[in-house]
């Protein structure tokens, strides 16, 4: 069989690992496949380029510092610019200032190195079963879901989708569309960061990990809403968030 006839029908899900250490690339290369996975390497920001433009991928494993030439930050954002795929962010660092940088550009996850690759591939799942689930209810329960109006704006959880007063489609990763769901699905009750983590993640979080409050004023930035004077999502201090504004489906 060709090459290509055999790529073209290869179901595994496909993950690039971005990554300047060869070792550890290939390693990922090896155990990521043991488990079902087909997964390809680049080891610098062109060749990153060259294997997205050259194959689709479902997941992109990015190492956040580079040597030379672009960093991950700068593909992490060339990546939320150009593709609808989620992002695992890797990196040497620990500290929380990483973590909410990575957070505030859409990764959909971050893992410190040197990290048990069982972790990895627990991440690994999580996170294609999430975007899984987001892609699987647009295309089979369109229309099944009634979508949840406030103050002009729309929330569809049939097509993960938020709309403007004004009509225009507004992009949310899959965290921000899930926590803003969690929400507006619960209005008027108050939910702690551990409520909302776990309805998000499904899995244990640090607990000073700042990933919640980063992504509730992303979302608040894309809802126009003040944190100073908000209309929507509350600040309830040390207890957690709520949302506020009046819903109704239809």
């Amino acid at each position: 069989m060709p090459a290509a006839d055999a790529k073209s029908r290869d179901t595994r899900p496909r993950i690039l690992v971005v990554d300047d250490d060869h070792r550890l690339c290939r390693f990922l290369e090896k155990f990521l496949a043991s488990e079902g996975y087909a997964t390809a390497s680049a080891n610098e920001g062109r060749a990153m380029r060259r294997a997205m433009a050259d194959e689709s991928f479902d997941l992109v494993i990015l190492d956040l510092t580079f040597p030379a030439g672009e960093d991950g930050l700068s593909l992490a954002r060339t990546l939320r610019s150009q593709y609808d795929l989620p992002v695992i962010m890797l990196s040497g660092k620990n500290s929380t200032i990483d973590k909410v940088v990575c957070l505030e550009l859409g990764a959909d996850d971050y893992i410190t190195k040197p990290f048990e690759p069982r972790e990895l591939l627990a991440r690994v799942r999580t996170v294609l079963r999430r975007f899984a689930r987001r892609i699987n209810l647009s295309e089979t329960m369109e229309g099944a879901s009634p979508a949840i109006r406030f103050a002009g704006w729309q929330l569809d959880p049939s097509r993960y989708e938020l709309s403007s007063p004004e009509g225009e489609r507004v992009r949310l990763t899959s965290q921000e569309f899930q926590i803003l769901s969690a929400l507006v699905e619960r209005r008027g009750r108050i939910l702690s960061r551990d409520q909302i983590l776990d309805i998000v993640a499904n899995r244990s979080w640090t607990p000073y990990d700042r990933s919640i409050d980063v992504l509730i004023g992303k979302i608040r930035r894309k809802l126009r809403d003040d944190v100073r004077d908000a209309q929507y999502i509350k600040t309830i201090r040390g207890v957690g968030y709520m949302f506020a504004a009046d819903a109704r489906g239809e």
